[in-house]
Parts: C-alpha cells; structure tokens; sequence
C-alpha cells in the first residue's frame, strides 16, 4: 500500500512540474505589451489607434434624437429613444449610444501608451520630442473621453454626485463610479499636464494640440460651474482662432476650410466608425449625414430618416443669417414628390450620388461655441455687458444688418445664450446637455412630436441620463445604476 502511495506521489509531481513548466511556455502568436509598444513608433500607433472610437456621431444623434432639435420623417427607427421610453436593454440604446465600449476603449489604448512611453525606445531621430508630445495626446485623450462618457452617465455637477470610473490604468477588476469632484480633478489634472506637453499651433487640426486643451478645459469649466476658468480658457481659444467670416463659415461645414476649428477628427468614404444609419436603419460605414438622410441613387434623393424640427427650423432669420442655409436645405425635388423637403445639410458632404455624399469631418471644438461659453460664464460672473459683448459679437459674424442688444437681468441673459446655443451648436451634440445643465425641459411642438405623450421631457426627469447599460452591470457588479433604472 506504502508502495502505491509513493508511486502516487512520484507521479503528481511529475505531472505538476510538466503542467508548471507549459504554462511557463511563452505563447508565440501573442504579442505582449512589453513587445507590441516596444518603440516610441509603436506607442504613436497606439496612440493614433485610440482616436478611432472617439464618436462625435453619437453625440449628435443622441442630442439630436432626445432634444427638440429634429423631428421624425420617412423612416422611425428610434421611437422609444425620440419619445422617452427607452430602458436598460432598449435596442436603440444597445445599438447606437454605446458609450461605455466606445469610450473605454480610447481610455484603454491611452493608457497602455501612457504606461509603455517612458521605456519606450527611441529608434529614430526626433523619438523623445514625439516621446512627449504622444504622453500630451494620450493625456488629452483619456480626458476627452472620460467626460464624453460622463455627459451620457452623469447629472450636472455637485461634487458628491456620482461621476464615473476613471481608469488611469488598463485593468479588468471591477470599477465603482467616482464622486464628482475627485473624478473633475483627475481630468483637470490630465488637461494641465498635456497642454504642457503639446503643440501650441494648428499645424495638424486632426491630433490633439494646446487649443484644443483650452477647448476642452473651457467646456468642462462651464459644466463644473467654475466661471473664472471658463472665461480664461475659452478666451485662449478665441485669441488664437477668431469667428468665420460670413464668406467662410459654409466652407466649415464643406471642409473646405477649417475656420474656428482647432480639434476634428477625419471622415472618409472608407471610414468605418462605430455608428452610422443606411436608409433603411441599419449599421455601415461612417457618413455624418446619414445620421439624418439616406445616400441617393441616380434617381431618388435618399430616405429621409430625421427632418429638422419645426422649432428649430423657424427659429432663424433665413434670409439674413448665414447659419440657416450653411445648416438646412429646402429641396424641390422631395417637394415636388410629396416627400419631406426640409433638409438638414450640415454634414451633407458631396452631391447626390457622389462617392462623397453624406461624408464630413466630425467638429469638435469651434470659437462660437466659445463665444457663448464665455458669454453665460461672464453673465454668472454678473457681467452684463461682457455676456452681451460676446453674444453681439457672435451674431454679427453670423446675421447680416443685425442690431446689438443689451441684457437687463441675468434670466434675460441666459435666455438669450441658451437661444443662441439652440441656434449656433445646432446638431453638434449639445442640445439635450445644455438643457439638462440649465433644468429646462425638453419641449417640442405639436407639429414636431411624434405623439401627444411625446411633446415634453420634463426638467431633471430621470431619462435625461442614460441608463448604465445591463450588460456592463453583469460584468462589473459594483457599478451603480442610475435612478429611475434600477
């Protein structure tokens, strides 16, 4: 019996140490990170790779679909979302406002650079200059989509609220959500040390540079409340890129130039981004405009998904301001055939039927975004005549023969900006945030909703946030969901 026992013995160790020494065995179709970021060129492959998911296409649509901005048209693909009625697992959710896979994903491939870059080895000449600028980008980065994140998920700020993870590091153990004020000091932090770190010039508008840092910081300073700061960074944006002239302001929406722009991301026909609508509602290719129309064929004008709202549409001067027809197009053809002819032509690309329609570079961070940043943060600040300064300035670049005004009361001021904001950030994904910010409802007009339960989201209603979706609540069960959700 002795002999068995040792005879047992004698084999499992044999079988341990042989088990041992094949997980010790290095896998050859794997390449780790120490192999795969090995260089400073490596890690800007990383880096480059951690724009790809940025999404200001779902920005767009969400805003646009949730607010009061578009109406339905041709094609109702979104009905619980557009009417509020939306859950955990809605589809619409599930499909199109991923935010949480898509978001992550930037912070995860920022990080991995972040952690690799001060080993990394300089193969080339100029590595340690690019050294420095990659750790700006990938700081910026994982700031930029941090708060993207956090504007689907989070409420407006208080600093014991719930913001969301901050990942400083690639990890799958589970993540609680941050309160605000500590997750608002990790981004400032972040946007501190990259602006130190990259190019104070708009040599390349498609990579992160100092001015997109101030756009950020400004934008993230009106969210926070910290009028000081949105003031000062919004006004390094303005000093360093003035408004479009009224000759130049289409051209940003043709990309034929890039007036006001120092930070957006490329779109090409051979895009593939990780939202986009066909005609028929379904997934393909990133094409800005078909977030709103269908691409045409040689004999119809494509389906028009979302047609702007009412609301939105006869809120303009459209003779005088540029804005209207730079953002809109009435079309005879769909007219003439009994279709809906109100167009929204921001993001339309090339002709009808060209391999470019519907194609448009994402806009990120524009001067008249920070004109009106500016302007509500000097009228908080109780500077009257600043905020109408600045909204005057705003509208004379974009109305012709318009007359200055002045603001008598904070409530006429903010009025007046959040008007203006209506009209000028009009589908760049701002609309359903701005409402939340200022505890406005969403209303529509009859004549924009789809039904009569449809016509207004009430302020500080539980579904100006998203739900955390189940999935991720599944996989990190220490995340919190949102009220109303649960």
């Amino acid at each position: 019996m002795k002999f068995y026992k040792i005879l047992f013995l004698a084999l499992s160790s044999i079988s341990f140490f042989s088990c041992k020494k094949v997980i010790e065995v290095k896998e050859t179709d794997f390449i780790g990170g120490d192999v795969a970021l090995k260089t400073v060129a490596n890690n800007e492959a990383e880096i480059i790779g951690a724009y790809v998911p940025l999404s200001p296409e779902m920005d767009i649509l969400f805003n646009a679909v949730m607010s009061d901005e578009i109406k339905k048209a041709e094609f109702y693909n979104a009905a619980t979302v557009h009417e509020w009625q939306f859950s955990t697992q809605d589809i619409t959710i599930r499909d199109q406002f991923t935010a949480i896979n898509l978001f992550y994903k930037t912070i995860d491939r920022a990080n991995r650079a972040l952690k690799a870059l001060p080993t990394a080895d300089s193969t080339r000449a100029g590595d340690n200059t690019l050294r420095s600028r990659l750790k700006g980008e990938g700081l910026f980065l994982r700031a930029f989509a941090h708060f993207e994140v956090l504007r689907f998920y989070s409420g407006n700020y208080d600093a014991n609220a719930l913001a969301m993870p901050y990942m400083t590091e690639s990890t799958l153990d589970p993540q609680q959500r941050l309160a605000m004020q500590p997750f608002f000091e990790k981004l400032k932090a972040d946007l501190a040390e990259a602006k130190t770190l990259l190019p104070a010039n708009l040599s390349d508008i498609y990579r992160a540079n100092g001015y997109a840092v101030s756009g950020l910081q400004a934008r993230i300073a009106l969210y926070m409340k910290d009028w000081a700061s949105a003031i000062t960074f919004s006004t390094e944006y303005i000093n360093a890129l003035p408004l479009a002239t009224k000759a130049n302001f289409p051209g940003i929406w043709t990309d034929a130039n890039s007036s006001e722009l120092a930070f957006k991301l490329k779109r090409t026909t051979s895009s593939s981004g990780p939202i986009a609508v066909t005609s028929s509602g379904g997934l393909t290719t990133t094409r800005m405009g078909s977030l709103f129309r269908g691409t045409s064929t040689a004999t119809a004008v494509g389906t028009v998904t979302w047609a702007p709202s009412d609301k939105l549409w006869n809120s303009y001067d459209k003779v005088n301001d540029i804005r209207f027809s730079s953002y809109f197009k009435d079309e005879p053809l769909l007219s003439a055939a009994g279709r809906p002819s109100h167009l929204i032509a921001k993001y339309a690309g090339g002709a009808y039927g060209a391999s470019n329609e519907n194609v448009a570079d994402g806009k990120i961070f524009r001067t008249g975004e920070m004109y009106l940043i500016r302007a509500e943060a000097k009228a908080r600040s109780n500077d009257l005549a600043g905020a109408a300064n600045d909204v005057n300035a705003l509208r004379t670049a974009r109305i012709t023969g318009y007359t200055n005004v002045s603001f008598a009361s904070l409530n006429e001021a903010i009025a007046a900006i959040a008007d203006e904001r209506f009209k000028e950030l009009a589908f760049e994904g701002h609309r359903l945030w701005d409402l939340r910010r200022y505890d406005m409802p969403v209303t529509r007009l009859a004549s924009d909703a789809p039904t009569t339960s449809a016509v207004s989201l009430s302020a500080g209603n539980f579904r100006f946030l998203l739900p955390i979706p189940f999935s991720e609540i599944q996989a990190n069960p220490t995340i919190q969901q949102n009220p109303g959700y649960q």
